[in-house]
């Protein structure tokens, strides 16, 4: 486990307070699980959600997520580009990771499975992202409930991996998101924590494949495949042509921005050209940040 950055006390209450106070602004009160409505949070706070599946050479993703704004004129417009080549709970998670760097507006930002464990930043976006989709009170809560006791020391392995299996499908968090939050309520052991974590989650043929799949296979066969979807949802493609029509965006812009989505203005009864050097630059973004860290 990594230890470079260690969040202190003060600023892990000031994490929860914020998730809290973050999700009761937007109806989530008590135990209610975000889950799948995190992209209903995205079209509520007038967030576009570009998606492209992007593979890297290794087994992990070039990037999880992008935060982005584009201003024209007085309008400002976020996006979020996400990396559908990840499993859909990392999807997820990434998602809040960024909704973090929106709501604290630290401005543009695209994270990396490297910068996660050594990014103090970075590290206060997961905490923050853990504690919007599952608060800390309500895992202990839900352990308390359970085993009649906020200690998990003396379970077997067999039985930590159901218990982590249905919290998994009813939270959608990533299996070793749970496993950080059982330890960061100390309901287990450093020695626990390390042979949980060691385990392959995404083994369907595994112990904890074959567990998550007897609890709930649809669910669970859906937050451990990556979507590789490309796209965006009617409404913000809406948006931007809306924004090209108030002349918010000129046609450079439209083009581009309706590009990303694997569409032209032609497929909404517009006609310009704009040349391929100007879509390569808009691409950009994507392509070339990640390509300029390591």
């Amino acid at each position: 486990m990594n230890h470079s950055h260690v969040l202190s006390e003060i600023q892990l209450e000031e994490i929860r307070k914020l998730a809290e106070k973050t999700r009761h602004s937007l109806g989530f009160v008590g135990d209610t699980p975000i889950a799948n409505d995190i992209f209903t949070i995205l079209d509520n706070e007038g967030i576009l959600l570009l998606e492209y599946p992007i593979k890297s050479d290794g087994e992990k993703p070039a990037f999880s997520a992008a935060l982005m704004y584009s201003k024209e004129g007085d309008k400002e417009l976020a996006f979020i580009g996400l990396n559908t080549a990840d499993y859909f709970d990392r999807q997820i998670f990434a998602i809040a990771h960024e909704l973090y760097h929106y709501y604290t507006k630290t401005g543009s930002h695209l994270s990396r499975p490297s910068e996660e464990e050594n990014d103090l930043v970075e590290k206060t976006a997961n905490r923050f992202a853990a504690e919007f989709l599952l608060p800390e009170n309500t895992i202990k809560s839900i352990v308390l409930k359970e085993f009649k006791t906020s200690s998990l020391e003396k379970k077997q392995t067999k039985t930590l991996l159901r218990f982590i299996a249905r919290l998994q499908c009813t939270w959608w968090l990533p299996y070793r998101s749970l496993v950080k939050r059982l330890q960061e309520i100390n309901a287990i052991s450093d020695e626990q924590y390390n042979k949980l974590f060691a385990i392959d989650e995404r083994d369907m043929d595994g112990e904890y494949g074959r567990t998550g799949r007897a609890i709930n296979e649809e669910v669970f066969l859906k937050l451990n495949k990556a979507t590789n979807n490309i796209g965006t949802s009617p409404k913000d493609i809406e948006i931007i042509i809306r924004n090209f029509e108030d002349e918010l965006i000129d046609e450079d812009k439209f083009t581009n921005t309706l590009a990303l989505f694997n569409k032209n203005p032609d497929d909404f009864g517009y006609e310009f050209e704009v040349s391929d050097e100007d879509i390569e630059e808009f691409e950009e973004f994507f392509k070339g940040e990640v390509g300029d860290e390591s």
